[in-house]
């Protein structure tokens, strides 16, 4: 039997395990990439560890979420990030240099290499052939570190592209076909592996649009082979040294196959409030429009800009649009402006953002209240545009730079002929926005400002786990509703007791202040409880607030293995039906904890309320229940360092 193209990376990064669906392996790690918003966190984490210098062959950080700075904050996180990357022999991105992915993508990401990224977005380097995870900070810190990644084994689900997007189809309507065929939890223990004839017509920044939204179907990654299109794609970036081929063997088998027919699709578009309410642009109709954002690690490549370029060259945007529209690095808005196209962008009316994640984190261009806003973006949970009631819609570059225009959500098949932009055969290559880590030996003084407090660390299990439920929340519950990401709270991402006064007040404002009249206790969740960013402070906040479990119908990976990482208990109904049982303040009582978490078996707990017994499961593999038993990831790992 023949290998697919995730198994084969994986067998040449195993450490320990079996490479079968659904036991626990861990592979080791050769990059890792972290951004200001999780970094600040990860360093931290790091530094407690206490491992002078990074092991990984190029461990890679990035200022792009928090540049806005009204504040002293941001400034200072930045400033600490350099100087303890310089220090442990990290490259750092300079604020103004990119967003993480697509930088990475251009210049550091190498096919057949393992990368791990605190960030959910991190599959993008998928696209280049990688095999990119998105985790907890933690988790990247301990792979810094030298660590093994630990993971269950994924199944491999194939997506064969038959045929070729017709004009004014896009990448991102292939990723948005996906999501409307298996749902914002229809990745969750999956890798997605594209193959077919398909693929041979996307570019690079066009695979790594598909790759990047693998995120929201809850995926472990994505990707796509390292092929002649790849290699021409390191090439036109000095970097053909970089290029090995990677295919899967042709008898590779798959657990779940999918094919796509790219002459068929149409453009797409997912509605509010979610990236998998997905309909045709055609049948949503001419809906007038507020806002029109352009960007973001989803599409904001050369390709992507050049497109919009050219729609917008000689036009004026629609007196009632607002347009914003930023470059995804250095590289691309530095050529953006040699070849007059940012100039055409400006002509047309648009404002141009530095090269940052700006508004797809809420990080400022919130739209006004009840607006329609278009954004090439890759989430459009409620409230994550900085503006509760703004209705958003994903969309194509293509489709976001004609309803520019028009003014109305657009089929850009009206529009006329649609704009050929090629790969350029050479990249403008200039890195002198990445700062080389100080020599080994050199000494370097780490700055922290006032604003970077300690981060939490959680105890030992006790015997007996008890306290009362604090909130019960509904399905897809993301990390917004659990650790708000707007422009107020980003500068505080260092600053967890800050933070825990907005945990999860999207969902019911007096949260916070319950958590600590109760002395913490337990939330109740639905399913894919803590989709979206990977954000570790989504468990270290509710473990500030003395959060001992969260119980739901299920959990997204990467929070549930951060609540792990935090030492939170993540339980799962074993009757779902249990869940309409529990009201608020309800008393619950795990007995004996220690050693029904040893045994492996469904646990007990008890609603001492309601005089009646719940039953629940918590999927753990060995290592994880000692670091459940330990109080989290970082009081393990120093135990094994004892």
């Amino acid at each position: 039997m023949g290998l697919n193209l995730a198994q084969k990376i994986i067998r040449d990064h195993l450490v320990s395990g079996e490479m079968v669906a659904g036991k626990e392996i861990s592979i080791k790690i050769d990059q890792t990439l972290t951004q200001d918003s999780t970094g600040t966190m990860a360093y931290l984490q790091f530094e407690a560890i206490g491992i002078p210098r990074v092991k990984t062959k190029k461990s890679v950080a990035y200022i792009d979420h928090n540049t806005l700075q009204a504040g002293f904050e941001n400034a200072d996180d930045h400033k600490y990030i350099q100087t303890v990357t310089s220090k442990h022999g990290i490259y750092f991105s300079r604020p103004g240099n990119g967003i993480c992915h697509q930088v990475h993508l251009e210049r550091f990401g190498v096919p057949g290499m393992t990368l791990l990224g605190s960030d959910s977005h991190t599959p993008t380097g998928g696209g280049l052939g990688m095999l990119a995870i998105g985790a907890g900070g933690l988790d990247v810190a301990v792979a810094m570190g030298g660590g093994p990644y630990y993971l269950t084994m994924p199944k491999v689900c194939k997506i064969e592209l038959k045929g070729k997007l017709k004009p004014w189809v896009a990448a991102k309507d292939i990723i948005l076909e996906v999501l409307r065929i298996l749902s914002v939890k229809g990745g969750v223990g999956k890798i997605i592996e594209y193959s077919g004839e398909g693929i041979k017509s996307l570019t690079v920044p066009e695979r790594a649009t598909i790759t990047n939204m693998g995120a929201e179907l809850g995926a472990t990654t994505s990707i796509f082979p390292s092929d002649e299109i790849t290699y021409e794609f390191l090439k036109a970036q000095g970097r053909a040294g970089d290029w090995v081929e990677l295919l899967p063997d042709s008898d590779a088998e798959y657990d779940e196959e999918i094919t796509i027919d790219l002459n068929a699709l149409e453009p797409l578009a997912a509605k509010p409030h979610s990236p998998d309410n997905v309909d045709k642009v055609k049948n949503i109709g001419k809906i007038k429009v507020d806002q029109v954002a352009i960007g973001s690690c989803t599409n904001s490549s050369y390709l992507d800009m050049m497109k919009v370029a050219k729609i917008l060259k000689g036009k004026t945007v629609h007196p009632d649009v607002s347009l914003v529209i930023a470059p995804g690095s250095k590289q691309v808005l530095n050529m953006l402006a040699q070849n007059g196209a940012l100039a055409d962008m400006v002509a047309a009316g648009a404002r141009i953002l530095e090269s940052a994640c700006g508004p797809c984190i809420g990080m400022g261009q919130a739209p006004c209240s009840d607006a329609v806003s278009l954004r090439t973006f890759n989430r459009n949970f409620e409230g994550r545009s900085g503006t509760v009631s703004a209705k958003v819609y994903l969309v194509s570059p293509e489709v976001a730079a004609v309803s520019a225009i028009t003014g109305v959500l657009t089929d850009p098949r009206e529009f006329g002929e649609a704009p050929a932009v090629d790969i350029p055969s050479e990249f403008l290559i200039n890195d002198n926005m990445v700062v080389a880590p100080a020599p080994e030996g050199v000494e370097v003084e780490v700055v922290r400002g006032p604003n970077i407090r300690p981060f939490p660390v959680n105890v030992e299990l006790p015997d007996v786990v008890k306290g009362k439920v604090l909130i019960k929340v509904g399905d897809n519950i993301t990390t917004d509703h659990i650790m708000p990401s707007n422009a107020k709270l980003l500068p505080f991402r260092s600053n967890i007791p800050y933070l825990s006064e907005f945990c999860l007040t999207p969902c019911d404002a007096e949260f916070p202040k319950r958590a600590k009249e109760n002395g913490g206790g337990f939330i109740i969740g639905g399913v894919n409880y803590g989709q979206g960013s990977s954000r570790e402070h989504a468990a270290l906040v509710p473990l500030y607030l003395g959060v001992k479990g969260v119980i739901a119908k299920s959990f997204a990976r990467i929070h549930m293995a951060n609540l792990i990482n935090s030492g939170i208990l993540p339980l799962t109904f074993d009757n779902e039906q249990d869940y309409d049982t529990i009201g608020m303040y309800d008393e619950l009582v795990m007995e004996d904890a220690i050693s029904q978490i040893k045994s492996g078996n469904p646990i007990i707990i008890k609603n001492v309320t309601k005089e009646k017994e719940i039953k629940v499961n918590i999927s753990l593999s060995e290592r994880q229940r000692e670091i459940i038993l330990a109080g989290g990831l970082l009081n393990y790992t120093r135990k094994l360092s004892e």
